[in-house]
C-alpha cells in the first residue's frame, strides 16, 4: 500500500503528542533508562477496591453479552442521579449516551452536530484532540487565545467578538486541561449571557476533570444557567475521579433530540461499551465517594509541592493550578539558550532537552495550542515530583546564552 491509499482525513490529522511521549518514555524505560514521566493525564493510583470487585462481579454474573448502544439503563439512571444530586440537573435516561470514554462521547458530538465548514469555538490553551476532532467532523477551529494572567479563561468581549454567523459550537473545559484553570460561576454566568443570545450555539462542556477541584467550591455547570441546558452537551466519566482510565467509560448528557442522534451515531461504528466496565462505572457512581475525596486531597498536596518546587527553576513563570493534575509553566524566557552545543528554539526543543539530559518526559505546549509553555503532570508520587523538579532545575541551570 502507497501513502496515496490513506485517506485525506487521517492525513490531515496531528498525531496525539501525549500519547507519542509516553510512547518514547516507556521506549527509554525499557532500554534501561530511568525516566520519571509527567507527560500521561491520568492518575498513578489503583482504581477503589470496590469498583473492581463490582468489575469482577459482573463477570461472574455473565454481563458477557453486546450492551444497548447508549448503555446500561441502570448506569444511566445512575448517571442521571449523580447529575442531579452534584450538579442540579434534571436528565431522564434517554437523554444519557454512555460511551468508549469521554473521548469518544467528545468525538461523537461533534460528528453528530458539526456540519463541513461550520464553525467551533475553542478558547486556548487546550486539550490536544480538540481541534483535531474538530477538523475530523469538518469543521472549521477558531482558536482564542486565553490570557495567562486571567488564569487561561476565555473573557465574555472575546466570546462576543469571535462569533459569526458560521458558529455553530464552542468547547469549554473546566478544569482544564492543560492548564489547571477552573471557572468560577460567575464567570460561567457571564459567558451564558453572551450564548443564549446565539440559540444555534452549542456548549460542549468537557467537565471529565470535575471531582479534582481545588478551589473550596463545586465546579459549577455551564448548562446550570438560565435557558444553557437546551444548548449545552455535558461531557463527563470516570476516567480520572475514580482512577479508571483503562476502563474506558464516559458519557454525555445532552438535549434529547442530541443524545438520539449520538445513539444512531455510536449504533454504527462501535455499538455499546463493554459490559464489565459499565457494572464497574454504575458501582462508581452508586458507590461510597470517600475515594474521590482522598485522591482530589493527594492532589491537592500535590499540587502544593510542584509549584514550591517550580519557584526555583530559573526562566519558569507559573500559575497556581486550580484543578485537574497539571502545571503548564511559561518557558519564553528560557529560549534561544544553549546546551551541550544544541540551541533551545522551541518549548518543543526544551522538552527534548529535558528528556535527553533530566531524563524528565512533559508535554510540549504547542500541542495544547501553546508554544511557549510546556506541560508537567503531577499524578505521580511525591517522590518522583521531588526528583523529577531537582533533575530539571539542574538540567535548566545549564542553559547559556552563549
Amino acid at each position: 500500500m502507497t501513502m496515496n491509499h490513506i485517506s485525506e482525513r487521517v492525513e490531515n490529522l496531528s498525531a496525539s503528542a501525549t500519547l507519542a511521549m509516553l510512547q518514547k518514555t516507556n521506549e527509554l524505560k525499557a532500554a534501561g533508562v530511568d525516566v520519571i514521566g509527567m507527560a500521561a493525564g491520568e492518575p498513578d493510583f489503583n482504581t477503589p477496591e470496590h469498583i473492581k470487585e463490582a468489575g469482577k462481579k459482573a463477570i461472574d454474573d455473565n454481563f458477557s453479552r453486546y450492551t444497548p448502544v447508549s448503555g446500561y439503563l441502570s448506569l444511566r439512571e445512575a448517571v442521571c442521579e449523580k447529575l442531579k444530586k452534584e450538579n442540579g440537573l434534571d436528565y431522564d435516561p434517554d437523554q444519557i449516551v454512555v460511551g468508549n470514554g469521554a473521548k469518544q462521547e467528545l468525538a461523537n458530538a461533534l460528528l453528530a452536530l458539526i456540519n463541513p465548514g461550520d464553525e467551533v469555538i475553542i478558547p486556548v490553551p487546550a486539550w490536544v484532540s480538540y481541534v483535531e476532532m474538530v477538523k475530523l467532523a469538518g469543521g472549521v477551529p477558531v482558536l482564542i487565545p486565553t490570557d495567562p494572567d486571567n488564569d487561561f479563561k476565555l473573557l465574555p468581549g472575546q466570546l462576543r467578538e469571535a462569533i459569526t454567523d458560521k458558529s455553530r459550537m464552542i468547547m469549554l473545559n473546566s478544569p482544564s486541561n492543560p492548564t489547571g484553570a477552573v471557572y468560577r460561576a460567575d464567570e460561567l454566568e457571564r459567558l451564558a449571557e453572551v450564548l443564549v443570545e446565539h440559540p444555534e450555539i452549542i456548549v460542549l462542556s468537557d467537565e471529565i476533570y470535575e471531582h479534582i477541584n481545588f478551589t473550596g467550591a463545586g465546579v459549577p455547570s455551564i448548562a446550570t444557567f438560565p435557558g444553557m441546558k437546551e444548548q449545552t452537551v455535558v461531557i463527563n466519566g470516570v476516567s480520572k475521579a475514580y482512577a479508571m482510565t483503562g476502563w474506558r467509560i464516559g458519557y454525555m448528557a445532552a438535549p434529547k433530540a442530541i443524545a438520539k442522534a449520538v445513539t444512531k451515531l455510536q449504533g454504527q461504528y462501535t455499538s455499546g461499551a463493554s459490559s464489565i466496565a459499565q457494572k464497574a462505572a454504575e458501582a462508581a457512581y452508586t458507590g461510597s465517594q470517600q475515594c474521590v475525596a482522598e485522591m482530589c486531597e493527594a492532589f491537592r498536596r500535590r499540587r502544593d509541592l510542584i509549584c514550591d518546587l517550580a519557584a526555583d527553576v530559573p526562566g519558569w513563570k507559573t500559575s497556581t493550578p486550580q484543578g485537574a493534575f497539571y502545571l503548564f509553566p511559561e518557558v519564553k524566557a528560557l529560549l534561544g539558550k544553549s546546551a551541550n552545543g544544541k540551541k533551545i528554539a522551541t518549548s518543543g526543543d526544551y522538552v527534548m532537552y529535558l528528556l535527553e539530559e533530566a531524563h524528565v518526559a512533559c508535554v510540549d505546549g504547542a500541542a495544547f495550542c501553546a508554544p511557549g509553555f510546556i506541560r508537567l503532570s503531577y499524578a505521580t508520587s511525591d517522590d518522583n515530583i521531588r526528583e523529577a523538579m531537582r533533575r530539571i532545575r539542574e538540567a535548566t541551570e545549564k542553559l547559556t546564552d552563549e
